[in-house]
Parts: C-alpha cells; structure tokens; sequence
C-alpha cells in the first residue's frame, strides 16, 4: 500500500501495531546485575529473567545515580517489549526523576504511549526526548514517525522516518515505511 502525500499534510493514517516500535535502551559498564540487565536490553531480550537481573541491580547493588536512572530505563525496555506498558512507563518515571537529563527515559514513555495508541501524548513525549539528546536519535524518529502517522499527519511521519532512515542509512524499518508513500508535488 503507498501513500501519496503532498507537501501539505492530507489523507488518514493506517492502522499502526506496537510491533514496528522500537526502543532506546542504555549501555552500564561493570558487572554484577545491572551490565546484565543492561546487556538484555541492548541484545533485544524480553524475558522474566532478564527483568529479575534488572530488579535485583536495582534493590541489591550499589549504584550511582546515572547507572540507577539507566538500570530503570533497560528495565522499562524489557517490560514495554512483554507490552507490560503501565510498568514500563512507571520504570520510565522513575529513571526521569533520578536523571531529568536522560532523553532515554522521554522517548521511551513515548514509545509506550504509542504502543498504546496515545500519538499526541508520544510525540510530546519524544521531541522531549530528542531535545536532551539521544544515544540512537533514529530510533525516537521512527517512534514519531508512528505516532505522527496514528495522527493522520502523514507529511510529519514521512519526514520523521526519512530522518530515521538517513540517521541509519542500514536499517530496513524506516525505509519499510518510506515505501509505502508517494510523493506528489503541488
């Protein structure tokens, strides 16, 4: 299916799945259960056993601020991917609290309010995010994108993903997305 959009925003969006969602997690150096729990969400791990690690980092370890807001957001990740989006958010909170500086924290809550179909809340959310800087800034374009398309504003989310797909020129999501649109100039 292609979308064809002109420079001006028009048409109605397609119906949208968490499935093509994604996810920043961040990286703790070290060991013990928290460069666990921080591996896990890194290789893309979504298991109980990979939330315990993260659970036990964050009541049995000694951690200093930055790695505790972390351990919180790959926590959140591991949860939002079981689609456990009320706990990821809650985890999403917390590392925000401990870390106001952790653009992590913002794109993730808006992921989780994409998967669950609150656009306007997850692109707040996001270009909060985007605004403190991002390990993966591609990865918060193409959650825009998403939310953007679930708004029916189909210009932002063909420009959202296009920036995702420049930011990673190798990443097959965004250019997935692209294809289903068309262009047409006024």
């Amino acid at each position: 299916m292609t979308r064809a959009i002109p420079l001006a925003a028009l048409g109605a969006a397609a119906l949208l799945s968490f499935a093509g969602a994604t996810e920043a997690s961040t990286l703790i150096i070290g060991s013990g259960a928290a460069q666990e729990c921080s591996d896990a969400a890194l290789k893309g791990r979504e298991d109980s056993r990979a939330v315990l690690a993260c659970t036990t980092a964050l009541e049995v370890e000694t951690l200093n601020f930055r790695d505790r807001a972390r351990t919180y957001v790959n926590r959140g990740v591991l949860q939002m991917r079981q689609r456990q989006f009320g706990a990821a958010r809650a985890d999403f909170d917390q590392a925000s609290s401990i870390d106001p500086n952790l653009g992590e924290a913002y794109v993730n809550r808006g992921a989780t309010f994409v998967g669950e179909e609150r656009y306007g809340e997850g692109v707040e959310q996001i270009d909060k995010g985007l605004a403190l800087g991002v390990k993966d800034p591609e990865k918060a374009f193409f959650n825009r994108g998403l939310a953007n398309e679930g708004l029916g504003d189909l210009t932002a989310a063909y420009k959202d993903y296009s920036r995702a797909s420049a930011l990673k020129p190798d990443w097959v999501a965004p250019k997935t997305e692209l294809a289903r649109f068309t262009v047409k100039r006024p």
